[in-house]
């Protein structure tokens, strides 16, 4: 299909002599592939296993099945629209393109506070990893602050400097973290003669019965939390109609074996009631193996997975919030390209304190909860996405880097599986769902009443479309 650079002449960063800049196209497939399963591949080291704990090992596995299920729908639906819409932003753009400005402002809204908010979730595994090792090694007490801000901080100077230095360091590090997760499948499995897992004295019935494996849905989506970020990389992709849809479809490939694996090797070495409130479950499954080798690989894989999961976070919260600059449904200093590195440099500076306010002051389980209700509202919206998209501009009316398949039952099941979430969240966590919900209700009659007159509506349209069926 036809590729258009439609955002990069837009721009407020300078260049040289006074000149327009943008966004650099300079990824690929791969890049894309480390951005998707980089900011995910974090939560099969820590936070799905809170879901044994809501309702048990088993509970745990069908709730990873059908956050599975969800996020295949998320993944086809966002191949489609996001190789046809290829601009920075993502969701919000499709959304500002398909729907309308004050959806678009919403869902960009989601998109910066879920990835900020696991921005912060991952600094504080950091912090907890570089102190379970100290008191390891004899040394209790450590101040694990230093660590989370370091870890930030040094990742938004990455960010700064560049996306393409910045995704390679992400692919060489999520490669290393999911191969330690194969690893350690391998090594403690019958295939090569070990007998360390134990699932026949392991493994009970559902402790809490049905009511658990709803309730364990909440945290069944850490397992894949984030692969809708890869639409953050389409204006800086090489290649959209080809690279987006096959980074994110290999990406929830990947993260579908990874999550499997995962739950096989933790419900194995650890009895239910532990694992379902360990930190680092996979790095706990390699200490209990008894072997030195596997502890050490999954303490540099749990670290690796951490940082690269941030390092997407701080390029996708970024993307959006430049992008919502860009187009003045926020201010538009935050629109500027960095005239030297192309960076949306102003948006990731602006995003790492907010990321450190709560890296530094909340419970692990309450950002964890405020980064999957933001997901949430934007997966919501997605259904309702693809039906219009499809209705104002039918297949044979503009071309599609990717069509996905049996359209719309993959939106009707992306649907029914968000509300059954909603209700999975609302059992542990309703106080904070609520809280959610009437923030983003207030920030949406602020857009109304007041941000949206900045906005100029006829310059929103920036795709070389035909009319909407319909209009």
């Amino acid at each position: 299909m036809a590729e258009f650079d439609i955002t990069s002449q837009g721009a407020d960063g300078m260049g040289p002599k006074g000149t327009k800049v943008g966004l650099l196209r300079v990824l690929g497939p791969a890049h894309v592939w480390a951005l998707g399963v980089g900011i995910v591949l974090v939560g099969e080291y820590m936070g799905w296993n809170f879901a044994v704990g809501k309702g048990g090992a088993f509970a745990a596995l069908i709730a990873c099945w059908f956050a599975g299920i969800l996020y295949t729908c998320v993944a086809m639906i966002d191949s489609e629209v996001t190789s046809t819409v290829a601009a920075a932003g993502g969701q919000y753009t499709q959304a500002k393109h398909i729907v309308g400005p004050l959806m678009a402002f919403n869902v960009g809204l989601y998109l910066v506070f879920a990835y900020t908010m696991l921005e912060a979730a991952n600094a504080i595994t950091v912090g907890f990893l570089i102190d379970t090792v100290a008191v390891m090694s004899g040394h209790e007490g450590l101040d694990q602050r230093p660590f989370i801000v370091l870890a930030i901080m040094f990742l938004a100077w990455l960010n700064y400097r560049g996306v393409l230095a910045t995704l390679t360091f992400s692919l060489v590090i999520t490669a290393i973290a999911f191969s330690s997760i194969l690893i350690l499948f391998v090594a403690t499995s019958p295939i090569v003669g070990s007998d360390v897992l134990r699932h026949e004295a392991l493994m009970t019935d559902l402790p809490y019965g049905w009511l658990g494996v709803l309730a364990a849905m909440h945290f069944g989506l850490w397992f894949y939390l984030g692969i809708e970020g890869t639409t953050q990389a389409a204006e800086e992709v090489r290649s959209p109609a080809r690279a987006l849809p096959f980074g994110t479809l290999a990406g929830i490939m990947t993260l579908l074996i990874a999550a499997t694996l995962t739950w096989y090797v933790c419900v194995g070495l650890m009895p239910w009631e532990y694992l379902g409130q360990s930190g680092v479950p996979l790095f706990d499954a390699a200490r209990l193996s008894g072997s030195t080798s596997l502890m050490v690989l999954m303490g540099i894989g749990t670290l690796f997975a951490t940082l690269a999961s941030a390092n997407g976070c701080i390029n996708d919260s970024s993307r959006a919030w430049f992008a919502m600059g860009r187009d003045h449904y926020l201010p538009a200093w935050f629109g500027a390209v960095h005239p030297v590195y192309r960076t949306p440099y102003r948006s990731i500076i602006f995003l790492v304190p907010i990321a450190l306010v709560f890296a530094l002051g909340a419970p692990l389980d309450q950002v964890i909860t405020f980064s999957i209700l933001s997901g949430l509202l934007g997966y919501t919206f997605m259904p309702i996405n693809i039906i219009l998209f499809r209705r104002k501009w039918p297949m044979e009316t503009i071309k599609r880097g990717y069509e996905h398949p049996f359209h719309p039952i993959p939106a009707i099941v992306l649907l029914s599986l968000c509300c059954v979430a909603y209700f999975a969240v609302f059992l542990g966590y309703g106080a904070q769902l609520v809280a959610m919900i009437a923030f983003y209700i207030l920030v949406s009659l602020w857009f109304h009443f007041w941000r949206y007159r900045f906005v100029k509506r006829a310059a929103q349209f920036t795709m070389p479309w035909p009319r909407p069926r319909g209009y």
